[in-house]
């Protein structure tokens, strides 16, 4: 047996997956907004299904350390192409024009090397079904993956609706109508794909993000972290304008200017406001109590969480962020720390009694939810044990194996 199959093997017995539930399919997973095997739910998925007795090969764009255009990682062929990210009309244009352009081409190399039989394809855009439709002409079935529910993304960003956001409604319903089967990352998004994209609800699987359990672990506090100070807050997560690190930021200010100099923030990510969130800290005064770390390796991610007394989600209250699932939430409460959010959806539905709620986007009142816990130690312990149950019996990636391998069985052939 070689490596490889070794650890799907050892990957398919951890979560009971049966080798032949699969067998025989062969399976293209095309990803436009990250590469593998950095993005973790698509992973988990690629390595579920291999497990399962498929044969699955991957479209993603190259990115920081995975510069290679092929790769064979756990028997999963990873096709990569060039990605170059676009601002503003003109530049999501031609990056989305230049991904389908590559992705189209790569889906026909692998369609003639290893074959096919399903196209998985994963948002955003939704723009992916248009690869998949002159596949479906031969027969090949198309799954759409709903990551993102991108008109409330564009609202979110924009602050307005228009022609840009009633063109991705257009869009988002092409891609439903497309698919065959559609599986939603909760039932929010579940509920939209019936509502909004016209799917039957037999036909709609719920595929939770949950975190793989084997590498979310606690590992030894480090208190240099800290900075001096005597306790640590955390937040991990992508550095962007609908993320909320400005509201967290007003947060920390409403602390220091309350006398609260025994708190350091220690932020873990990278994304297209790095750089202008680390200027916004210096303007406020706050570059000596928040550490931006950038992209970082496991072991600091783990570090951070692990040394952390609380973790935050700061995402600010609007339509996109209400129903989304956030990967961070579920990291935070496998790794048993309480939260400090604000009042979403979504949130208090992965979280429930694990976190705080703060009144949407208020930062004074965020500020006021994080002295309540740091001053509690006991109330901190009760709620970081409740949310490592909750993860450890419902919301882990195991118990998303399931209902993924219905997902594909519903798709299979009559």
């Amino acid at each position: 047996m070689t490596d490889a199959a070794v650890q799907m093997s050892n990957y398919g017995a951890r979560f009971g997956i049966d080798p032949s539930a699969l067998a025989g399919r062969k399976i293209l997973i095309i990803v436009e907004n990250l590469p593998l095997p950095f993005d973790r739910r698509v992973w988990q998925e690629a390595q579920t299904l291999k497990a399962a007795g498929a044969e699955v090969a991957i479209i993603c764009p190259t990115g920081k350390d995975y510069e290679s255009r092929y790769e064979e990682l756990n028997g999963i062929h990873i096709y990569r192409h060039p990605l170059a990210e676009g601002k503003g009309a003109a530049g999501y244009l031609k990056e989305y024009a230049a991904a389908l352009f590559h992705e189209t081409r790569l889906a026909w190399k692998i369609f003639f090397r290893h074959g096919f039989d399903t196209i998985h394809g994963c948002n955003p855009p939704d723009l992916v079904f248009l690869v998949a439709l002159p596949f479906k002409l031969l027969g090949r079935r198309y799954l759409f993956d709903h990551h993102d529910i991108n008109p409330e993304l564009f609202e979110a960003k924009f602050g307005k609706r228009g022609f840009f956001w009633r063109m991705l409604l257009w869009a988002e319903w092409l891609n439903f109508k497309a698919a065959r089967v559609v599986i939603s990352t909760n039932e929010s998004y579940r509920q939209i794909a019936i509502e909004r994209g016209g799917k039957r609800p037999e036909d709609v699987f719920v595929v939770r993000s949950g975190p793989d359990l084997s590498r979310i672990r606690a590992v030894p506090p480090n208190e240099s972290l800290k900075n001096g100070r005597r306790h640590l807050i955390g937040y991990v997560g992508v550095m962007g304008e609908q993320e909320g690190i400005d509201l967290l930021l007003e947060s920390v200010r409403h602390l220091v200017d309350r006398g609260r100099e025994d708190i350091q923030f220690v932020l873990v990510g990278g994304g297209p406001a790095l750089d202008n969130l680390r200027a916004l800290s210096r303007r406020m005064g706050l570059a000596d109590y928040v550490t931006f770390t950038g992209r970082a390796p496991d072991q600091l991610l783990l570090e951070v969480l692990s040394t952390s007394d609380i973790c935050v989600n700061p995402d600010r209250v609007n339509p996109m962020n209400d129903k989304s699932t956030m990967n961070k939430i579920l990291e935070y409460m496998a790794l048993e720390k309480p939260i400090v959010q604000f009042e979403v959806t979504e949130g208090r539905v992965s979280a429930g009694d694990a976190s705080l709620y703060a009144r949407a986007n208020d930062t004074q009142d965020f500020a006021a939810k994080l002295e309540e816990l740091l001053d509690d130690p006991e109330r901190r312990k009760r709620m970081g044990a409740y949310g490592k149950a909750r993860v450890s019996n419902d919301l882990h990636w195991g118990a998303s194996v399931a209902p993924l391998l219905a997902a594909y069985k519903r798709l299979a052939p009559k």
